[in-house]
């Protein structure tokens, strides 16, 4: 597998979007509040390395398949990602209450399993597999596990002012357009060869 930058960018930069306005950046925003940010942080970016090693794994499955089925599931997938960018943001507000954890393990712990749980069959992995299959499994992990991290780590350290100043609905907009751009771009690599 080479090392491939522009699908190492592509894999961050969509998956990046995808996550800013998820209810799991607000989870790390409101645990960064109530227990030390960097035990937080080491828990979500485990959290999000496994989700990100079982969703390009099966991505890396799909690989197998045909490349036309390949592309026309990708694109299938990127399509409802745009839906549901353009439809979500319901559910992204957390509550503040809560008990404080204190200490490494159970701040880790706490963080790890609020991820863990929350992104099972979430946008970001299925967009991670469906990336996989079609950019390779390395740099697509690389990318995608870099944007999650970073994302966790901007709402621990900025969140609060990107809650005040950037409007939520904005950013899932420009996350929908990207898939649903994306999703045109397969379907024509689809039929085009």
């Amino acid at each position: 597998m080479s090392f491939d930058p522009v699908a190492i960018l592509t894999a961050f930069g969509l998956i990046f979007l995808a996550e800013l306005p998820d209810k799991t950046m607000f989870a790390s925003l409101a645990m960064g509040t109530r227990m030390r940010p960097l035990y937080v942080w080491f828990g979500t970016s485990t959290a999000f390395i496994v989700h990100v090693a079982i969703a390009v794994s099966a991505g890396s499955l799909l690989g197998l398949l045909p490349t036309m089925a390949v592309k026309l599931v990708s694109a299938a997938l990127f399509a409802f990602g745009a839906f549901m960018l353009l439809r979500g943001g319901d559910d992204d507000e957390e509550d503040g209450g809560g008990k404080i954890a204190t200490g490494f393990w159970p701040v880790y712990t706490t963080a790890f399993m609020a991820v863990f749980i929350s992104e099972w069959g979430d946008l970001t992995q299925i967009t991670t597999a469906n990336l996989a299959a079609s950019n390779g499994w390395l740099p697509t992990a690389i990318g995608s596990a870099l944007a999650l991290m970073s994302v966790s780590a901007l709402a621990l350290v900025a969140g609060q002012f990107i809650a005040k100043k950037v409007p939520l609905k904005t950013v899932q907009r420009i996350g929908a357009l990207c898939m649903a751009g994306l999703a045109v771009w397969t379907l024509i690599e689809a039929f085009t060869g």
